[in-house]
């Protein structure tokens, strides 16, 4: 593959909701650049960029997929992303390695909650965004609906560059054609509609067609055409049939000729300094093949044979095989012994990466996602403007099913951790189960799925344990004497105490009150010990015991057989005496909970928390169309929070919660919690 110039680059990313035909599409437009002999199909699963057997099963993309081809003088890289709300994470990290995004909508279906929020998504970011209504030869097309859907929803700065013709088996380009029939709306107007835009913000171009009446040229259109893109002033759409290849090779004409390149395209959002801190310093990174070299890690990979695998996207300068880079922050350099330019599963070595180019390094540890990397310290603490991810809510605990596998599950869940930014990973400290979380269902199936195929592992799966906790109500006094003889040395401990409640939040004090030596102070830790043992496990319903204070008064020891380990047996279980009659009670963990939906789903929304339990605590209306929900919600309702609030909007909302505090919690739950525990612990 030949090198090229910034300005012949195009950065584009196919974005939209699953099932639209953004892998069909990706196929079509290599097949017309004649980098594929024909497009390979979805459901025949030999696509380029749905090469995961998972993907092929579904029948739908889990990752996002890369490939690059060259058409017209320009090289073209294309990422084609999951269009299922679980894999969201994934678009949106690709986002930060375009310039342009082609959302792609189904003729069929029309808008859909992932269409909105790729589309608001993009914005934010400030790239360059353009529509494609693709299968417009299906037989249960709507485009008239469709083309008034993204009206309402995305405004009058959607305009046509063509229409669909013949029944959708063709397509009339709008800026140098002005006669010719078609689907939907006259070709005159809608050429006209579009010079009358592109023309209003050049002073010269707008006088010389209003004196002369002349169209401007291709050429000359392509500096407004840009600059409007740029500003957001126009969202162009176009019409496709990624199974016919209709207007495919006008889409590639369209992004080749008018289209920015990195050169052109807004500017990356980058910054030093601490991500969030307030002094942080807005940088500039320039498209100078000749300045430092400055990229942006969006996607990593773990392979089996090419160890952790980094793709990413240079912005600055230009990188090199061979040279030395740094990892963020990292005071020693890693050295580019390969680097590669990225083809769905194949990895093409390439000499270098120039402004613009994505490429990829393989078998280096350090890389992570959205890292920069770069080659001097002159580009410490840079880093890209995050991308807003959708926070991981769905947990389930893993356990290996085949003993002897816990360091082989713990190191495939670091290496899928460290692929996903929308997966977290967390150990229970009370099971020590592995708890994984995602957005979703699938998502975390998908990992499931990994775990198997992968690295050959099996588990038990069952919902993490919500941590409850105990404490008490009342003061209470709690004693044992721990008397042990065995024929030798004996053991013997008598500790007396008392317990008495603190505020929610205060945790634990041990206090020692004991007089005269009746604990020789030696023994004070291991009564400490054993008192610390018994909140750790707990009373009533096996949690920890929590906010409350542990008053050690009295108790006796013994010349020979008094020892360490007889005062925490009784440490341990006069804290248990005294906790069971100091009114007990289960706490639960509430958290505070932001739902984003669309307005009209607020009202089911709010509905279901009521019928959690939960209690709202405010809401408010966003100027995209959107509400936001306050509320605090018991923890341990909502555990199919992530499905119910999906079903509730299409796919359209998202959630997130943290931590508020912990509230006793209502006497059915108790009995349940209390009764499920059985017996206390032993009183031997």
């Amino acid at each position: 593959m030949s090198e090229a110039s910034p300005s012949a680059i195009r950065n584009l990313v196919l974005v939209g909701q699953a099932g639209a035909g953004k892998t069909s599409l990706a196929e079509a437009l290599l097949a017309a650049a004649g980098a594929l002999p024909a497009p390979g199909s979805v459901e025949k699963g030999n696509t380029v960029c749905d090469h995961d057997p998972l993907e092929r099963e579904l029948g739908h993309s889990v990752q996002t997929a890369l490939v690059n081809f060259e058409w017209a003088g320009h090289r073209l890289y294309l990422a084609d992303t999951p269009g299922l709300p679980d894999f969201a994470g994934q678009s949106i990290a690709a986002l930060a390695a375009a310039d342009t995004a082609l959302v792609v909508i189904d003729a069929r279906t029309g808008v859909r909650a992932m269409t909105e929020r790729m589309m608001r998504a993009a914005g934010e970011r400030g790239m360059c965004r353009m529509i494609v209504v693709n299968g417009i030869d299906a037989e249960r097309a709507d485009l008239a609906g469709v083309v008034g859907e993204i009206r309402e929803r995305f405004g009058s700065q959607c305009m046509f560059l063509d229409l669909p013709a013949h029944h959708g088996r063709d397509v009339v380009e709008l800026l140098s054609h002005e006669d010719g029939e078609s689907d939907l709306d006259s070709v005159a107007g809608a050429h006209r509609a579009l010079i009358d835009r592109l023309v209003e913000d050049d002073e010269t171009l707008l006088a010389r067609y209003l004196d002369e009446g002349a169209d401007p040229t291709e050429e000359e259109l392509h500096a407004p055409f840009e600059k409007a893109l740029r500003d957001g002033r126009l969202i162009p759409v176009m019409f496709t049939s990624a199974r016919t290849g209709a207007g495919v090779a006008e889409l590639l004409h369209i992004v080749t000729t008018l289209a920015p390149s990195p050169l052109e395209a807004n500017p990356p959002q980058f910054f030093r300094g601490d991500p969030g801190a307030p002094d942080a310093q807005s940088f500039a990174a320039r498209p100078d093949p000749g300045a430092h070299a400055v990229a942006h890690v969006f996607r990593v990979s773990i392979d089996p044979y090419m160890g952790r695998v980094g793709a990413f996207r240079v912005f600055q300068g230009t990188v090199r095989k061979d040279m030395q880079l740094f990892v963020g922050d990292a005071r020693r350099p890693i050295r580019v012994a390969h680097l590669y330019r990225v083809h769905g599963k194949e990895l093409i070595e390439a000499p270098s990466l120039q402004p613009g180019e994505i490429g990829a390094i393989a078998r280096v540890d350090e890389l992570h996602f959205d890292a920069v990397l770069h080659d001097s310290h002159d580009e410490d603490h840079i880093h890209l403007k995050a991308s807003v991810l959708p926070a991981p809510m769905h947990g389930l605990a893993l356990s290996p099913r085949r003993q002897g596998d816990e360091q082989k599950l713990s190191e495939a869940l670091a290496r899928l951790a460290a692929e996903d930014p929308s997966m977290s990973l967390e150990r229970d400290d009370r099971s020590h189960a592995w708890v994984i979380r995602g957005v979703g269902e699938v998502h975390l199936q998908a990992k499931l799925d990994r775990l198997a195929r992968g690295y050959r592992l099996e588990v038990d799966t069952r919902p993490p344990r919500v941590p409850y906790r105990e404490t008490i109500t009342a003061q209470a006094e709690g004693h044992h004497r721990h008397r042990k003889q065995s024929g030798g040395a004996g053991q013997f401990g008598e500790v007396m105490l008392r317990v008495e409640p603190l505020e929610r939040g205060a945790g634990f004090e041990f206090v020692d009150q004991v007089k005269g030596g009746a604990i020789p102070g030696v023994f004070m830790p291991a009564v400490e010990k054993g008192v610390r043992q018994a909140l750790a496990e707990g009373v009533i319903a096996g949690s920890p015991v929590i906010d409350l204070r542990v008053v050690v008064h009295d108790g006796k020891t013994h010349p020979v057989d008094g020892k360490e380990v007889a005062f925490i047996t009784a440490g341990r279980k006069a804290a248990i005496d005294a906790i069971r009659l100091a009114a007990p009670v289960v706490l639960e963990p509430i958290v505070a909970v932001e739902v984003v939906a669309p307005e009209a789903s607020i009202g089911e929304i709010t509905g279901d928390i009521s019928a959690r339990r939960g209690h709202v605590t405010g809401t408010s209306m966003r100027a995209d169309g959107t509400a936001t929900v306050s509320a605090l919600v018991p923890l341990g309702e909502l555990a199919d929070y992530a499905s119910r609030l999906k079903a509730m909007t299409g796919g359209a909302g998202a959630y997130d919660h943290v931590f508020a505090h912990y509230a006793p919690a209502p006497p059915a739950l108790q009995r349940r919690l209390v009764e499920a525990h059985g017996t206390s612990p032993d009183d031997d």
